[in-house]
Parts: C-alpha cells; sequence; structure tokens
C-alpha cells in the first residue's frame, strides 16, 4: 500500500467505526505518481459507507483520469449496494497538460454524481480549496458542509470574499460550516444517521427521549422533536424559515417552519424547497409548520426572484410524494397556506392550534375589505381597525371555521401538539401514491 496521502486517510478514520476502513484501489497510479485521491468503503454507526478523500500531499491533489477512475469505481460500487457517499475535498485542480483529458474526467464524474442524485445520500466535505469543476461536483450532492478555513468556487474570485466558507452558507450552498474536518466528520455522521442508505431503505429508527421543552411558539421544533435529536440546517440562509432533520418517536423527518412576524423571502422559499425535495428523494416524511404573514414582495433589485422561488417552493410541495403533515400554529395567510399546508399542497394531514388563523389575505386588509363601513366615522381608526381584524380571526378566519369549511383536518390544543403528530405519522406509515409518467416537471429555476 502506498504510504503517501496520509492527509487523507487520517480525514477518513475520523469518519469510519474505530477508523478501519478498506481502500480501494491502493495502488492506482497517476503520470508516475500515486493517485492524489483514497477511496473506501467502511461502517459508520453500523451502517455501510463509501467515501473517498483528495489527497492534498500528493502533487496538491491534483485529479486525472487515473484518479478520476478510482473516484467512479467508487460511485459504481454505490450504485450497487445502495450506500451513501461522503467525498471530502482538497485540491488545487486538475493536470494541465493542455489536453481535454482533465476536463472530461470531472465530466464523468458529474454525470455520476448526477446519476445517483437521489438515490443514495451523497455529503461533500470541502476541507480545502475546492475550484473550478470540482466545486460543481461537490455542490451537487445532497448536503455540503464547509470547514471554516476552506475555499469553494467555480472561478477565482479575485479581491473578493466569495470563496468563503461562510459566503457559501449565506448563498445557501453550504448547509452548515463548521470549525474544523473533526467536527465536519461529527456532522457527516448525525446526517448519515438521520437519512436512510438509499431511496429504497425505509427511514431509520432509533431510541429516543421525550423533548424536555414545551411546545411553544417560540420552540416548536423543541417541543415536538425527541430530545437531542434536532439538526437544524442553512441556518445561515434565509432570515424567517428554519429547517432541520430531527426524529419523533425515534423515527426521522423533515421538520420546516415558517414562523415570524416577517414574510417569507426569495432565500427562505428556495431554503424549505431545498429541504422539501431532500427529504421527499428519500420518502423522510415532512412536518411543516406555519404563522407567516405569506410572501414577501418582490423589489425592484429582485427582479420577480422571490416569485421565481416561490413557485419553485409551490412544485417542490405539490410533486412531493413523501408523508406530508401541516399545522397552523397562528396566522397562515394567503398563497403560502396554498403552498405549503393546504389541499393543493398535497398535504395528506392539516391540523392547525385552536388560536390559529387562516384567511385569503391579512387580517387588516380583510377589515378593509370586507368591513370598511364600519370604521367610517371612528375617532381612533387604526385601533378600530385591531380590533376589527382580531374579531376577524376570532370568526371567519378561525381555525374552528376553517375546519367546518374541510380546509383542515382537526383543531388541537398547543400542549397535545407533538402526541397529534406522532400520531398522524403513525397514520399514513404505509402511505403509497402513484404519479402520471412523465420524464419530470417543468417548473421554473
Amino acid at each position: 500500500m502506498d504510504n503517501t496521502a496520509t492527509i487523507a486517510r487520517e480525514r477518513l478514520s475520523l469518519l469510519f467505526d474505530n477508523g478501519a476502513f478498506t481502500e480501494l484501489d491502493a495502488l492506482r497510479q497517476e503520470k508516475d505518481a500515486p493517485a492524489a485521491v483514497v477511496c473506501a468503503q467502511g461502517y459508520v454507526d453500523g451502517q455501510p459507507v463509501c467515501a473517498f478523500a483528495q489527497a492534498s500531499d500528493i502533487n496538491s491533489g491534483v485529479l486525472g483520469r487515473n484518479t478520476a477512475g478510482k473516484i467512479k469505481r467508487l460511485y459504481a460500487l454505490a450504485a450497487k449496494t445502495g450506500t451513501p457517499i461522503v467525498g471530502i475535498y482538497d485540491s488545487n485542480g486538475v493536470y494541465v497538460d493542455g489536453t481535454a483529458d482533465a476536463l472530461t474526467a470531472y465530466g464523468e464524474l458529474i454525470a455520476c454524481t448526477a446519476k445517483l442524485s437521489g438515490v443514495v445520500p451523497q455529503i461533500s466535505v470541502i476541507a480545502g480549496v475546492c475550484a473550478g469543476s470540482a466545486a460543481l461536483m461537490a455542490a451537487s450532492a445532497d448536503f455540503v458542509l464547509c470547514t471554516e478555513q476552506s475555499e469553494l468556487y467555480l472561478t477565482p474570485p479575485f479581491g473578493t470574499d466569495a470563496a468563503t466558507a461562510q459566503t457559501a452558507a449565506k448563498n445557501g450552498l453550504a448547509a452548515a460550516v463548521c470549525a474544523d474536518v473533526a467536527a465536519a466528520m461529527e456532522q457527516v455522521k448525525a446526517l448519515l444517521c438521520l437519512m436512510p442508505s438509499n431511496n429504497l431503505a425505509g427511514v431509520p429508527i432509533c431510541e429516543y427521549a421525550a423533548p424536555a421543552a414545551a411546545c411553544t411558539k417560540d420552540a416548536i421544533m423543541n417541543g415536538i422533536a425527541d430530545q437531542g435529536s434536532l439538526l437544524p440546517l442553512y441556518e445561515a440562509y434565509g432570515d424567517t424559515a428554519c429547517t432541520a432533520l430531527a426524529t419523533m418517536r425515534g423515527m426521522t423527518v423533515g421538520l420546516i417552519t415558517a414562523c415570524s412576524k416577517e414574510a417569507l423571502t426569495a432565500d427562505d422559499a428556495a431554503k424549505i424547497a431545498r429541504l422539501v425535495r431532500t427529504c421527499d428523494a428519500f420518502s423522510v416524511p415532512i412536518i411543516t409548520l406555519l404563522d407567516t404573514p405569506g410572501f414577501a414582495c418582490d423589489t425592484e433589485a429582485a427582479r420577480n426572484g422571490s416569485l421565481r422561488a416561490m413557485t419553485q417552493l409551490c412544485g417542490a410541495y405539490a410533486e412531493a410524494t413523501a408523508v406530508k403533515i401541516a399545522l397552523v400554529i397562528g396566522e397562515a395567510s394567503g398563497a403560502a397556506f396554498s403552498a405549503m399546508a393546504g389541499r393543493g399542497a398535497g398535504s395528506d394531514l392539516l391540523l392547525a392550534w385552536d388560536c390559529a388563523a387562516i384567511a385569503p389575505m391579512r387580517p387588516e386588509a380583510a377589515v378593509e375589505f370586507l368591513w370598511h363601513d364600519k370604521l367610517k366615522g371612528a375617532q381612533d381608526v387604526n385601533a378600530l381597525r385591531r380590533t376589527l381584524a382580531d374579531e376577524y380571526c376570532r370568526t371567519l378566519a378561525s381555525a374552528e371555521q376553517a375546519a367546518k369549511l374541510g380546509a383542515i383536518d382537526n383543531v388541537i390544543a398547543p400542549a397535545a401538539t407533538r402526541d397529534a403528530l406522532i400520531a398522524a405519522l403513525d397514520m399514513l406509515e404505509g402511505k403509497r401514491i402513484s404519479r402520471m409518467p412523465k420524464k419530470h416537471s417543468n417548473i421554473p429555476f
């Protein structure tokens, strides 16, 4: 066995149980030197995992056709066995010999990631420099994790901070930024424990402890997820929505909250859609918690970017065939309810707290539209508008009224939230659904 590539092997040992793994193609070479990548198969928490680590201590980790061949073989093994793939990226690029060999090699690797997308979970760890075609390949994974000092870019961002891990997180490319490679490997292990091994495997079931926190608007995720199981994702992307993986009674679920007085932006919509599609690819149940005034208006700078992102969000929910449960815990106004929770979004079960308000427009706007005459002659129009808005929420827009109209399935008390959601998961465990035959949808990108 080649004794170089110590950095790559050290990083792989941080991933696998007891640091043990079986190396594949250990003696393959590239231009009379060892191939600058270590490919391995081993176990993470007892489950088989395939992984590769670029060896930055061999020719700066540059990639050529033989090095790419090692990674391609690993992808072929993962496809045959239905095994997750972890890629650890740290390379200064490709061999520059005046030919298109390296371009062809990376093109084939990008195709490998695309073919296995939605088949097995793919996780990219950016441990050093990841640029050009390598960045395209790494960004194609289900989850991208960056270390704090890593660089991720397509073309050199001279004189800017566009390549930093923090920028990747703010742009929604990185699911998390970790202090170092060791911390990143712990995050990888947490993701692998929560995700199914492949798209035909069942959702993982593990031991659990009930949450210690009460179920309140301010701590809704902590109030319903098993204690210690919450794994937030894309925290630096989108200011209003929160997304996470967690377990409920030991079973993995995707949690989405749109619970803020602020409207959902294009970034929030893209963030939510990303988790919906990831969960749906592997049949992980999706639980959506709503308390939102709706979607934000497009600005001149956005130029319909919000509309595009929110159309993608609608498509993600409508297409998803995984179990979908929605709970309105406050206000759910306008298109946001229709897109994320309503019957059109394909929710299998719609619940609402007894204090919730569900309406086609904001309460204040509804008062102006429906009860404008009541505002005439008022000494304090704003105070009366607020009073009428409260009345509107208690009557026409109340959760009870929505249930009477068939817009939701049941009204529950906040204290019953976790039990109600677990009961819904149990009821829907055997969900089966088929779609009309087609190649794919064509929502705007």
